[in-house]
């Protein structure tokens, strides 16, 4: 591929094919009772500038194949960027070696065949464009120029604007054989606004399937510049309890704690807050969180998961009920239940509900703090503990104030999961966990 074009992806998916069916060969007489093959390919271009400059240009392009073998119940995993035979054969034996010489473990093994993908709809992912490397630069360029056009932005941390396509071929022992491809368009901007002591930094960015999708990148810049005006002359509060708004784009990183609460490792580790809670109510019961992993041109879309798993719309959360994990087979096995379909991770989780404009939900608060960006590793999934940094908006007489910075936002997820009062119809579908707004009910802000 040269850096202007894009791969021929049926030429590309049928090297592929060819080498997994290897692989597996391989593996078969190299005495493996089962086995597991994921091939791979990944290319791009990148372009970062800084106040004008070029600082980074990237190319890369990516092969790998990664190898699963079974012995019994002994399992044994290993990968290679080298996709020469004889490259692939050792690494089919080191896999084998590692497989020979670890403990059984009754829980491994592939995925039950019954459990795979049958059906392959396209969800329209595939959006391959040419992107040369002056048009990316010209692209950073236009986002961060239109960013700095707003005098009080007196620096820069720099724009970026990057295309990504990628491709894959898994299959195992059990005859499955699935394909995926997808491309990814991103562009980012970070600015810095005021002088001295009196400096803020924020950020905007943009992720899309498609790159007709993707909002102007002066846009882009715009928001960020935006973004970091707003927070000029941030002020610390008094430690006080109120209501507390998260934004979207840190809603979703709430919901990605309950992710992880659900979520195989935790559970069968005894690591998390929600162990055994399948079938309890979690949250208001006005409010769904649905996975859709067919959602056209999704960021998370896709109709098998990685074991060849068929993937399927289910509610997480039903009318604030928890009524699924998130487990792949290995965990399932350990917990005595059945894969979700989630090997690699989930496929577009949505909260959803009544919603309503975050200018009413500000208004609805009354008083109380709106967070925008959170900071540091605060949160124990094994209490529910949450402590993070702060800033964002403090809201008076329900509307906006002034900014905040230097505050600590604590509570307990259970207790916020269960007292969300409401959510904004600000919906961000720009990663595989979509929420728009949430309002949680009370917690603790501490501040100076």
């Amino acid at each position: 591929m040269v850096t202007q074009g894009v791969p021929d992806r049926d030429q590309e998916l049928a090297a592929m094919r060819v080498l997994v069916d290897e692989v597996l060969e391989v593996a078969a007489t190299g005495g493996a009772d089962a086995a597991e093959v994921s091939a791979s390919m990944h290319s791009g271009l990148s372009a970062t500038v800084r106040l004008g400059e070029v600082e980074t240009l990237e190319h890369h392009r990516d092969r790998g194949v990664a190898v699963t073998v079974f012995i019994g119940r002994s399992r044994g995993h290993a990968t290679s960027a080298d996709l020469q035979a004889d490259s692939i054969r050792r690494c089919v034996s080191r896999a084998l070696d590692i497989a020979r010489f670890t403990q059984e473990d009754r829980c491994n093994g592939l995925a039950d065949p019954g459990r795979l993908a049958t059906h392959f709809p396209d969800l329209d992912l595939w959006h391959p464009r040419a992107m040369n490397p002056e048009e990316a630069i010209q692209r950073a360029l236009a986002c961060e120029s239109a960013g700095l056009e707003d005098a009080r932005v007196t620096n820069s941390e720099g724009a970026s604007v990057s295309a990504h396509v990628g491709a894959a071929v898994y299959g195992n022992s059990h005859g499955f054989r699935g394909e995926s491809s997808g491309t990814r368009y991103d562009q980012s901007c970070v600015l810095v606004a005021g002088q001295g002591g009196g400096m803020q930094r924020d950020y905007w960015y943009d992720s899309r399937r498609a790159f007709e999708d993707l909002e102007a990148v002066e846009l882009t810049g715009r928001k960020a510049a935006e973004r970091a005006v707003r927070r000029l002359e941030s002020r610390k509060i008094a430690t006080c309890e109120v209501p507390v708004l998260f934004a979207p784009e840190v809603a979703r990183s709430l919901v990605g704690h309950f992710v992880g609460a659900v979520s195989g490792r935790a559970l069968y580790q005894n690591a998390s807050f929600l162990k055994d809670t399948l079938g309890e109510r979690l949250f208001p019961g006005w409010l769904s969180i649905r996975e859709l992993p067919f959602l056209p041109r999704g960021p998370g879309s896709t109709a098998f998961d990685a074991e060849g798993v068929a993937t399927r719309e289910r509610d997480l959360i039903d009318h604030g009920v928890l009524t699924g994990y998130v487990l792949a087979s290995y965990a399932a096995r350990r917990l005595g239940l059945e894969t979700t379909g989630n090997a690699g991770g989930i496929h577009n989780l949505r909260v959803r509900g009544d919603v309503q404009a975050q200018a009413d939900l500000i208004r609805q608060m009354g008083r109380g703090l709106l967070v925008t960006e959170v900071m540091g590793q605060g949160v124990n999934l094994i209490t529910g503990d949450y402590s993070r940094g702060a800033c964002g908006f403090w809201i008076e007489d329900g509307a906006i104030s002034h900014p905040v910075e230097e505050v600590t936002v604590a509570g307990n997820l259970r207790d916020m999961f269960a007292t969300i009062q409401a959510l904004g119809d600000d919906l961000d579908q720009r990663g595989a966990i979509q929420s728009g707004s949430l309002l949680i009910g009370r917690m603790t802000v501490a501040g100076a």
